[in-house]
């Protein structure tokens, strides 16, 4: 990622009220420092809970695909389609 996509992205997450932009002017050069607000703390534990479920589930939902998969083959033998990966 490239330094300005990197502020890009910080400025869009101060904006959503996810995190705390603070300046140090009193440094040479000036400091900026981001923090997670409440908010941003709530969709970060929101975003380890789903991980966390993806991680312990991605063996279910590959099996899951390769069952439709099995189901749905083309004549060839080959997956109707291409999932996204999971896990």
């Amino acid at each position: 990622m490239s330094r300005k996509m990197f502020s890009q992205t910080l400025r869009t997450l101060e904006r959503d009220g996810l995190v705390v932009r603070t300046v140090d002017p009193d440094a040479t050069p000036p400091l900026v420092h981001y923090g997670l607000t409440d908010l941003g703390r709530e969709i970060a534990e929101e975003t380890r809970l789903l991980r966390a479920w993806t991680h312990n589930r991605a063996a279910q939902v590959h099996a899951a695909r390769a069952a439709h998969d099995q189901r749905t083959a083309t004549s060839e033998g080959a997956p109707s389609e291409e999932a996204p990966s999971i896990g």
